[in-house]
């Protein structure tokens, strides 16, 4: 296996990939603090829909970061919580939002003079 971030099988890719899924690193952080059912991670996340967030914990499941727990009873509840190899992502997430307080006011003005230099530039969420 190569260490060339730009080739398809390289495990930097693969880091980028995992993280480039806006839910990925949401649905992550939001199980920081511990074990959560899907509806508690709807109210703590908001603007997930029912669909996405199961396709993200679904994903997140199968690239061994989330671990999916049934307990039995009346009614049955399912839970989900960080693997170790979860947990070792908080870090990295947790650095990127802090890059993202310290600048996004210039990312955000970047996106503003472009679009007013170009209409035609799809306009910046917000």
């Amino acid at each position: 296996m190569t260490t060339d971030a730009f080739l398809a099988d390289c495990r930097a890719r693969l880091a980028f990939d995992l993280l480039s899924n806006t839910w990925n690193a949401v649905v992550l952080w939001a199980l920081r603090d511990g074990p959560r059912r899907p509806v508690e991670l709807r109210e703590r996340i908001g603007g997930i829909s029912s669909k996405v967030l199961t396709e993200t914990l679904r994903r997140l499941q199968f690239n061994g970061l989330v671990d999916r727990q049934e307990h039995s009873g009346a009614p049955a509840r399912v839970e989900y919580r960080l693997t170790a190899l979860g947990w070792t992502l908080l870090g990295p997430i947790d650095a990127f939002g802090a890059w993202a307080f310290e600048y996004g006011d210039e990312v955000m003005a970047a996106q503003e003079a472009a679009c007013a230099e170009d209409p035609q530039l799809p306009h910046p969420p917000g």
